[in-house]
């Protein structure tokens, strides 16, 4: 049967990242998406020109729809941008059994745009943290999330328990080449023990987007029947893949390539 994955995000008109990234992402590995929009972003390669909330109903009855018909095996959550689209979105996903949710915490754009509220981020750690498998914040929202500086590995550990305490079942921080400049390492936390995933650190600026399509990558991999962990690491080598066989596209940081297969 094939594997369903819903995605609960932003829309990109420059295609490389939010939902775009998410269904192309789903649709490379093999499965179905199904897809709420949050949010209608103008953005392109060089930042976010503006940002157009989803009226709360709107979003859930897409959540509904899908729910009341299609279903899903697993299911991702993107931007937010407002604290009451974080509460709609909890509320909606609580009622299902069995919920395989993976929260990419978006606060900041590769651009280096913030792109939601500190209402919003409070409600994420309260309101939708504990409902997850795993949440998977970059070093930056790692930081805003714990309050904490980031200035090397004792810390990302740190971080990493701090968000456990949130609720999730799982943390994984993305740390990119923050503390090597050869080496693109991610952190992975279960609450017990803690596993890196590194790999070489490719020089581009064919990033955007990498951040979606990583958390993209783990809900189609747990929709396949994958552990948590080992979703982890088949997602890291999915995106690092498609770092490396990325388009050229735009004047700023450009998208990956979701098909490079």
């Amino acid at each position: 049967m094939l594997p369903i994955c819903m995605t609960i995000a932003g829309s990109d008109s420059g295609g490389g990242a939010g939902i775009q990234a998410d269904l192309k992402t789903f649709a490379s590995l093999n499965c179905y998406g199904v897809s709420a929009i949050t949010s209608v972003t103008a953005q392109n390669t060089l930042g976010v020109n503006d940002i157009h909330v989803i009226p709360n109903s709107v979003l859930r009855n897409q959540i509904d729809s899908i729910n009341n018909d299609i279903g899903f095996n697993s299911v991702k959550t993107g931007m937010l941008p407002e604290e009451s689209s974080v509460i709609s979105v909890a509320n909606s996903l609580k009622k299902k059994s069995n919920l395989r949710l993976v929260i990419d915490p978006v606060i900041v754009a590769t651009s280096g745009d913030v792109l939601i509220s500190s209402k919003a981020i409070e409600a994420l750690k309260k309101k939708l943290f504990p409902l997850a498998s795993i949440i998977t914040p970059n070093l930056s929202e790692a930081e805003e999330l714990t309050k904490m500086k980031i200035t090397d590995k004792d810390d990302v550990y740190e971080a990493c328990k701090i968000l456990k305490e949130y609720g999730p079942k799982s943390v994984v921080i993305k740390g990119g080449h923050f503390f090597n400049s050869d080496v693109s390492e991610d952190v992975f936390y279960d609450g017990k023990n803690f596993q890196s995933f590194s790999v070489k650190r490719i020089d581009t600026t064919s990033t955007h987007g990498t951040g979606c399509t990583f958390s993209a990558a783990i809900t189609a991999y747990i929709a396949k029947g994958e552990v948590i962990e080992e979703s982890v690491k088949l997602a890291k080598n999915y995106v690092t893949d498609a770092i490396n066989k990325a388009y050229k596209i735009g004047k700023g940081n450009g998208p990956l390539n979701h098909f490079f297969k």
